[in-house]
Parts: structure tokens; sequence; C-alpha cells
């Protein structure tokens, strides 16, 4: 009949780059860390998970996914590169610390501050 309506709106854009902040125009590059513990049974509810599996939501840039890993004190392998799926690694010491590799290497880590 001619009637054009428009039920879908888009008025707020939602999706920021959890580096920068920043919007991302486009399709944003998401990282996922894989659960440090498989568990052998279902989480209790009253606890929290050590890292957040995310998705993170990054721009197509690199360092701004680096950034984010100095942010919350992560190390980054060396020997690996940012990829969709990162693999918490824990490192030895004082206080809890971790480090994240896309773990398709097969030579020991060299993790570095991001």
């Amino acid at each position: 009949m001619g009637v054009d309506i428009r039920t879908i709106v888009k008025d707020n854009v939602a999706t920021r780059c959890d580096g920068c902040g920043q919007v991302i125009d486009g399709t944003p590059w998401r990282i996922n860390v894989l659960d440090i513990v498989a568990p052998e049974r279902t989480a209790d509810w009253s606890t929290s998970a050590a890292i957040n599996p995310g998705p993170f939501q990054f721009h197509s840039d690199e360092a701004h996914v680096r950034s984010w890993m100095a942010d919350r004190s992560y190390l980054y392998c060396r020997r690996g590169r940012v990829r969709e799926i990162m693999r918490p690694v824990p490192i030895p010491g004082d206080e809890p610390r971790w480090g994240l590799c896309d773990g398709l290497h097969r030579d020991d880590h060299e993790f570095v501050p991001a």
C-alpha cells in the first residue's frame, strides 16, 4: 500500500571499544578469554569467576587490545599474537597475575607487560 513503517530506530550508539572507550564504526573485533579451569561441576552462584571471559569489543588495531590488557595488569606473550580467543596463564609470584596468550606456539611463553 506504499506505507513506510520504520520499526527499527538506531538512536543510540552503544558499541564502544573496551580499550579506548570510543565508538566502534562497523563490526567490532571481539576477544574472548578462555576459562582458567575446566570445572568438574557447575559453578556456585555465589562465587565469581577469576577472569571475566568476555566477549570484549575493540577497534581492529591490536594496540587497543594491548592497552586493555595493560589496564588490567595482564602480561602479554610475545610468542603469540592477539587473536579472537586468548588463553590465561597463571604467573607465579606473590600476587595472582595472569598472562594472556593465543596458545598457538610450541615453545615456552615469553611474557612482557602489555
